[in-house]
């Protein structure tokens, strides 16, 4: 018999909104089958063991990374501006992935503090290749990484309006310290 895909990935979900909701030391097999409606002997019959729930989170989050860092590639603006207006919309399927891994990260899981560096080195390089001075790609980052965590935590201005205003000054930034003849 087939392992039916819909239940499977119900799992993975209800995994990853522990992870995010509650943290990593909630997110036990029981919990897991709970949240996602089935049996514990269910979810054992996709995943035989909480390391193979945690290889399929961060394979979620590889793909998502990955879609990610093609549209940042594909972005007819650049990849460096849309990194930044990217890093201004929590809530978003990677940005929860994302947080489920750091939480695994966080609670001790080497194999995803590895998959979150591997994700930060490719957002880098294509910061690099767009911007081609790592001193500005590397500020570029860190300057995406403040505006996720303000806006993670509710700390950007409350009305769009405001915070659009906020991103698009981000952006001049970003313009002023993009090396002459790398149009964005």
């Amino acid at each position: 018999m087939a392992r039916k895909p819909e239940a499977r990935d119900r799992l993975i979900e209800a995994f990853q909104a522990i992870l995010v909701d509650d943290g990593e030391r909630a997110a036990t097999l029981e919990a897991v089958a709970a949240r996602a409606g089935v049996s514990k002997g269910g979810l054992l019959y996709h995943f035989s063991s909480r390391s193979e729930l945690v290889g399929a989170m961060l394979e979620r989050m590889r793909v998502l990374g990955a879609q990610d860092c093609r549209s940042m590639a594909e972005s007819p603006e650049g990849a460096a501006r849309q990194f930044l207006r990217n890093s201004v919309w929590a809530g978003s399927e990677v940005d929860l992935a994302i947080v489920a891994v750091s939480r695994l990260a966080q609670g001790g899981e080497e194999s995803a503090r590895v998959a979150l560096h591997e994700l930060k080195r490719a957002w880098y390089q294509l910061l690099l290749d767009d911007l081609g001075e790592p001193a500005v790609a590397n500020a570029v980052l860190h300057m995406g990484d403040g505006l996720y965590y303000n806006a993670s935590i509710g700390w950007l201005p409350a009305s769009h309006q405001e915070s659009q205003q906020t991103l698009e000054q981000l952006l001049g930034v970003l313009e002023r310290l993009r090396p002459e003849g790398r149009a964005g």
